[in-house]
This record gives structure tokens, C-alpha cells and sequence, in this order.
């Protein structure tokens, strides 16, 4: 075996009221990477299809290479690897660009050497290269990128990550409207202290959400989809976010949120069949304020990454 091609789906993290500490992956789309063995010790990103020229070929800049590179320094090895990337996901959207390329990185390179890491076990590295991409090492996209359905990173000093039940006919809608929002930006707008009343509320709403996955109480998980932390904020930088809230839970959407940093939103529903309300409603309010969006539905992803194809 010289080659081995990965994918890993795109996710959505914080999840309105787990803020970077909940995150679910998604069926839709994703990214694609290749690694292949050479015999020269050393990374080299050989390709990249999809970013528009944007992402660095530099290895310590490009988050599959760094993620390799963890995975190998904790190894102890030595090991030639060209990396080719193909993009399936925008960049700066919202729905883990950076972290899915580093997942399907590490999935690749793993199966090359001989799957000498579970995939939990992989996390750190992953990590890692998320440091490397937005200067913060955090996991709610590599996460379930890397294990699939809905994971709580419940602290990380040690890593502790635990995968939540996805209830069945559980569905996502994403909407992705023309415009870039930088992490950077959707952070700078954060406050630094919460009240007590809010952090109350925040955590009723993480219990909440929790305990309606496990139930598989669809209303429960509805009810639970509010944020008070960080969404009252983030929501100025995205033009006509209230107004599509309003209109998809119309539609029968159980809630809607930013999926990470934005500017992408996401909307669960009970079963596929509400999608088409939902996408209908979003449309109309992006129309009428002169904004285009792409829109994806998706079942909840429980597989995470996996092996394409093996040379």
C-alpha cells in the first residue's frame, strides 16, 4: 500500500448553547485527502483544488501537515508523505474547513502506517493543526469530523470527550449566505465575563439539549436551542439572522443557530420532509435583503471520517 485517500465531513460546532463545547457532523459534504509514501523522509503539500489559492503549502502552516506531523513526532518516526487536498467545504464558513482537511489527513496517514491510533486517540493531532489554523486549539469541529454524530468536549486538560446519542429522524439544514466572516472577527465581539443569570440559563439549555438527544425528545431539544452567550453578539455581524430565525421555526424548524463562527446557519428538524419548508422560508428573507445562500440538508453524520480507497 503506496496511497491512501480520506474523507472527513464538514461539522457544526457550539450548537447554539454549547458554546465550543458541543459540535455534530453532518452527511452533505466534506473534505478529501490523499496521502501517498515517498522515500525522502519529510511532508510536502503537493496539491490543493477548491481554496482559490488561499491555503499555505507551507508545512507548518497547512493544517493536514501539521496534523501528520503530530501524529509522527509522537510516533517517533520518519516517514516521506505527499498530501493532496481537495476542498469540498468554503473556507471561512462556519462549518469546519480547517478541521475536516486535518482529519482526513490523519485518517489517510494512519491507515498508511498501520493504523497505529484508535481514532479518539488521533484528537490531539488534530488538535493541534486547529491551533496551527485559527491560533486556538479547539476541538468541537475535529472532534465529530473525526468520531461522527454529536460529541461533548466536556474539559481538555485531560482531553475528555464524550459521543452523545443522535435520535433517529434527527435532520440539519445549513445555510450558507455569500459572505466571509472570520473566526477572529466573531471572537472579537465576545465578552469576556457572563452574568450568573445567564450562565444559569446556558447550562439549563446544555442540560436540556443533552438529555433530549438521549430521549429523543424532539421538543426538549427545541426548547433547548437558545443561546444567551455568545449569539446575542455574533448575530449583528450576519445580515437578516433574526429574520430568518423567525422564518424557519415557522416552517417547523425545533430551532436555529450559527454553526461555529458563522456566518453559516443551521436549523434541526424532525425528518428530512420539514427541509424543504425550511430552505423555502430562508430564501424568501435572503431574497428580500438582496443576499445569496447556498443551502445543504443533511442527515446527522455518526460515521465521522473514513478510508476512500487504499493503492
Amino acid at each position: 500500500m503506496r496511497s491512501v485517500k480520506a474523507f472527513a465531513p464538514a461539522t457544526v460546532a457550539n450548537v447554539s448553547c454549547g458554546f465550543d463545547i458541543l459540535g455534530f457532523a453532518i452527511d452533505a459534504m466534506g473534505d478529501e485527502v490523499e496521502i501517498r509514501l515517498r522515500d525522502e523522509p519529510g511532508l510536502r503539500v503537493v496539491s490543493i483544488e477548491g481554496d482559490e489559492g488561499r491555503l499555505p503549502y507551507e508545512v507548518e502552516k497547512n493544517t493536514c501537515a501539521v496534523a501528520i506531523q503530530a501524529l509522527l513526532d509522537e510516533l517517533g518516526q520518519q516517514v516521506g508523505m505527499d498530501i493532496y487536498l481537495k476542498k469540498g467545504l468554503p473556507l471561512g464558513s462556519g462549518m469546519g474547513s480547517s478541521a475536516a482537511s486535518a482529519v482526513a489527513a490523519l485518517v489517510a496517514a494512519n491507515r498508511l502506517l498501520g493504523e497505529p491510533f484508535e481514532k479518539k486517540n488521533m484528537l490531539p493531532f488534530a488538535i493541534a493543526a486547529e491551533k496551527a489554523a485559527c491560533g486556538a486549539g479547539h476541538a468541537d469541529n475535529v472532534a465529530p469530523s473525526l468520531l461522527g454524530g454529536f460529541v461533548l468536549i466536556r474539559d481538555y486538560h485531560p482531553l475528555d470527550v464524550i459521543k452523545l446519542n443522535v435520535p433517529n429522524g434527527l435532520h440539519c439544514t445549513l445555510l450558507h449566505p455569500h459572505f466571509e466572516l472570520k473566526t477572529s472577527d466573531s471572537r472579537s465581539v465576545l465578552r469576556d465575563n457572563v452574568s450568573l443569570k445567564h450562565s444559569t440559563i446556558q447550562s439549563g439549555n446544555v442540560a436540556g439539549l443533552i438529555a433530549g438527544l438521549f430521549q429523543e425528545d424532539f421538543e426538549l431539544i427545541g426548547r433547548s436551542l437558545r443561546d444567551v452567550i455568545a449569539e446575542p453578539y455574533r448575530a449583528t455581524l450576519i445580515p437578516g439572522f433574526y429574520e430568518v430565525k423567525e422564518a424557519v421555526k415557522a416552517a417547523g424548524a425545533l430551532g436555529m443557530g450559527i454553526s461555529g463562527s458563522g456566518p453559516t446557519l443551521f436549523a434541526l428538524s424532525k425528518g428530512e420532509e420539514v427541509s424543504g419548508a425550511i430552505i423555502k422560508a430562508a430564501q424568501e428573507v435572503y431574497d428580500s435583503i438582496g443576499l445569496g445562500v447556498d443551502v445543504y440538508h443533511s442527515a446527522i453524520n455518526t460515521r465521522g471520517a473514513y478510508v476512500l480507497e487504499e493503492k
